[in-house]
């Protein structure tokens, strides 16, 4: 069949079963957009930036499984775009991003809104395709769809050339893909399974360090089947949240700079890692020279650059973690574990001395306290977007998880900037669910214009400011290590969020107390309308515990430090 470039773009979508697309067009990708107005295989869904466009596609993919779809210009659109690139790359979330770009004839000759996509691209993607002949369009289409969704998932971008878009080409899209270079490997070596099992069977205080490949490779029942017949303790990282649940008594909370006491203490402590889907990153090790110097390490990932890569592991096992969870658990039993009730109260000690918590001394409410709110009253009938600071550290502490694809936040990036339209992306994937994106009053200001978004699709999100004036986390990082010097942090002069709101189509509430918040979002939930509820709260409260720079995991900054 004879079709258009452009045209190959939409029949491939449809192949691919895509059911959303965020995107704006402009005039290199207007050929692509004038088959998206033609087309009803999927709801294109024109955000009002092209940043907020592909987070939304990202959130889209953590809270579904799917993969995410962003459609942009040449250009300002692929470099507003980068952004959400990165910010996917780094948490190894599956989406493809196509983009844009200047006809063949004038690529490099600095023609109107030429940029080097590629190139730029090169270190924040799985893989880039700048697409110079449209007989390899449908390959790479379905090359793109299918390298974002398997072994380590990530972004995969295509620059696609407009005269690409209107050459006619035939599609063909039913070939086998064919990449001899890229063969993940998704089986776990039994023989090296079976060393692990019986060295953690044979240890005296094993613990589960689990990542966010948990998350991605969906097997938190095998995870959580595999700690039910071991009793083994498990922590978590930031983006691990609700593979335990929240609840469990094996389970010691998160891990890192701003993990709970017990789950530090934890890792300083055992004999015996097991890694599953995790990389060691800087904000889980703390000090490296000094993490775990106990224990002995069984690490399983799917990217085998990810092992060794910063901490060696003694039993390094290479898999998909569902497939090698699978292996590991058909042959468990076969091995006879310690008794680790010891351990278990040990950690349990150590949560009781130095619980999660804090102190309600001023009039003005606490930020934990409204995070804890929103869990009582809705639990698991809300999916969790934040943007990043200190109310996206107090959502991982204090939020009661209890299943995985609950929280969506930028761990890698660090992203301010991405809790509304991730918001927006959830509930687009989610439409049963409530979703609500805990902000602060600097994050929530860097895609507002996204209400307009939500009204116009009908995106009933609830976005909750926590407000302190500050730009909270780099404000307690200067109070704490900068002598309260507070360089450009103060945020005095602010926009009125309730009418700001409203001026999108949406909601505003401003609250100061309990009964305000709680009256206000029990209105948010029934109005069923894009929301704002600015909090007021305490100016200077700090995330505690904290693990300073330059420090090890058991030198924690705890509540009631001087």
């Amino acid at each position: 069949m004879q079709m258009t470039g452009a045209k190959m773009v939409i029949e491939a979508m449809a192949k691919e079963n895509v059911e959303v697309v965020f995107g704006y067009p402009g005039g290199a990708i207007m050929n692509v957009y004038d088959e998206v107005y033609k087309q009803n295989a999927f709801q294109h869904i024109l955000t009002k930036h092209e940043q907020a466009a592909v987070h939304a596609a990202d959130s889209y993919a953590r809270s579904s499984g799917k993969v995410g779809v962003s459609i942009v210009t040449s250009g300002p659109g692929f470099t507003n775009a980068v952004t959400g690139l990165a910010t996917a790359y780094t948490d190894s979330i599956p989406m493809v991003v196509i983009s844009g770009q200047v006809p063949t004839a004038v690529i490099g000759t600095d023609a109107f809104q030429e940029i080097d996509a590629v190139g730029i691209s090169r270190s924040c993607t799985k893989h880039n395709y700048l697409v110079n002949d449209v007989k390899d369009l449908p390959r790479i289409l379905k090359e793109a769809f299918y390298l974002a969704s398997s072994g380590r998932p990530g972004p995969v971008h295509i620059d696609l050339p407009k005269d690409v878009t209107a050459d006619l080409g035939k599609f063909d899209y039913e070939k086998k893909i064919n990449l001899p270079t890229y063969k993940p490997t998704t089986k776990g070596n039994i023989r090296q399974i079976k060393s692990a099992l019986k060295a953690i069977s044979q240890s005296k205080r094993p613990l589960l360090y689990i990542g966010g490949g948990a998350v991605l490779s969906d097997c938190y029942k095998e995870i959580r089947e595999f700690v039910k017949y071991t009793k083994i303790p498990a922590v978590e990282t930031l983006m691990a949240r609700g593979i335990m649940k929240s609840d469990d008594e094996h389970l010691f909370g998160m891990l890192g700079m701003h993990g709970e006491y017990s789950a530090n203490m934890a890792i300083s402590e055992t004999d015996m890692i097991v890694c599953f889907g995790a990389r060691f990153d800087d904000r889980v090790t703390g000090r490296l020279d000094m993490f775990a110097k106990k224990a002995k390490i069984v690490h399983i990932d799917i990217d085998p650059a990810s092992i060794a890569k910063i901490v060696k592991p003694n039993f390094p096992i290479v898999g998909d973690l569902a497939i090698v969870m699978g292996q590991i658990l058909e042959i468990v039993k076969d091995y006879d574990f310690n008794d680790y009730s010891v351990w278990n109260n040990t950690l349990k000690e150590y949560r009781a001395k130095h619980p999660l918590g804090y102190k309600e001394d001023t009039d003005r409410l606490k930020p934990q306290w409204v995070i804890q709110r929103v869990g009582e009253t809705l639990g698991d009938k809300a999916l969790i977007s934040t943007d990043v600071g200190q109310h996206q550290m107090w959502t991982a502490q204090f939020y009661p998880f209890s299943h995985p694809r609950q929280f969506m936040t930028s761990g890698g990036l660090g992203t301010m900037g991405v809790g509304l339209p991730y918001a927006m992306g959830v509930k687009r994937a989610n439409p049963d669910k409530i979703s609500i994106n805990f902000s602060g009053d600097g994050s929530i200001m860097m895609n507002i214009q996204e209400i307009v978004t939500c009204t116009q699709y009908n995106l009933p999100i609830i976005n909750i400011v926590l407000n302190n004036n500050y730009l909270g986390m780099v404000r307690q990082w200067q109070t704490m290590f900068y002598e309260d010097r507070l360089a450009e942090t103060v945020l005095d002069t602010q926009a009125d969020f309730k009418m700001l709101a409203q001026s999108m189509g949406g909601v505003g509430f401003r609250v100061k107390t309990k009964e305000e918040f709680d009256k206000a979002l029990e209105e948010a939930i029934k109005l069923n309308k894009p929301t704002i509820i600015e909090v007021i709260v305490e100016r200077k409260e700090e995330v505690l515990p904290m693990v300073p720079n330059g420090h090890a995991l058991n030198d924690m900054l705890l509540l009631g430090d001087k």
